[in-house]
């Protein structure tokens, strides 16, 4: 009996002591809260779908959260790191918005005109009560890394791909490209060939400045589609808001 108490205390202790000390949580329990995202389309746009009834009824998004709002950031000491950090953040936190608020057609609507669903109280990260509109303009984009707006979704079918793995610090170069890659590849919302222009997502026209350290838009995206032909880029491709969940029955 002795021996299992003090077993069970070691455990414990190795526990709390692996929370205070590692560089980046645990995102098992985020891995699992992805698997209720799938492939499918709608609106006649192919997109990756999520089952929110099924995340605000299982509790495994609510776990992810609580794992995420307990980490302490002060932790996180590389850039790859944060940026990681922080993406994960966001979608959970996008995630946990709509859930929350769930059934829906569109996480606008949890807002108004007069105050937006971004600037809304989503969570606390770290004891702080923090916004989409905090961890995306006050913390992600500060950071300088442009490939975060194809990796942070903001739960609508035009928002690139929720990814369904996490990122992680070990992997994200290679995730972001991946993350780029399939947006530009989606012609449904990220950019299609026309007879007289291309035309592409209204991401780069709304975040246009954030491309300027690489190059500019046009630079970045024929650096990952150098066979475009030599037209001129239109940022005109619908944006639809409409949530990127399964329709509720």
């Amino acid at each position: 009996m002795i021996l299992t108490k003090r077993l069970m205390i070691f455990t414990t202790l190795l526990v709390l002591s692996f929370n205070t000390f590692a560089s980046e949580p645990d995102w098992s329990t985020y891995a699992d809260v992805l698997k209720s995202v799938s492939q499918g389309t709608k609106n006649n746009v192919k997109l990756a779908l999520v089952d929110y009834q099924a995340l605000k009824e299982n509790g495994k998004l609510e776990a992810a959260y609580r794992q995420l709002s307990s980490f302490p950031v002060k932790n996180l000491s590389s850039k790859e790191e944060k940026l990681a950090f922080y993406i994960n953040t966001y979608n959970i936190l996008a995630l946990k918005m709509v859930a929350d608020h769930w059934p829906l057609d569109s996480i606008k609507d949890v807002g108004s005109l007069f105050s937006p669903v971004w600037g809304k109280p989503v969570g606390s990260i770290d004891g702080k009560t923090v916004s989409l509109d905090n961890i995306e303009n006050k913390i992600l984009r500060p950071m300088g890394e442009p490939r975060i707006h194809f990796a942070i979704v903001c739960a609508s079918v035009s928002c690139p791909d929720l990814r369904n793995t996490p990122y992680t610090a070990s992997e994200l170069n290679a995730q972001l490209d991946e993350q780029v890659q399939k947006f530009l590849g989606n012609a449904d919302k990220g950019l299609r060939v026309g007879d007289e222009s291309i035309q592409i997502s209204r991401i780069f026209d709304w975040f246009g400045k954030d491309f300027k350290p690489v190059g500019g838009v046009e630079t970045f995206i024929r650096r990952y589609r150098p066979e475009l032909p030599e037209l001129p880029l239109k940022e005109n491709i619908n944006y639809d808001w409409d949530v990127n969940g399964i329709t509720a029955k």
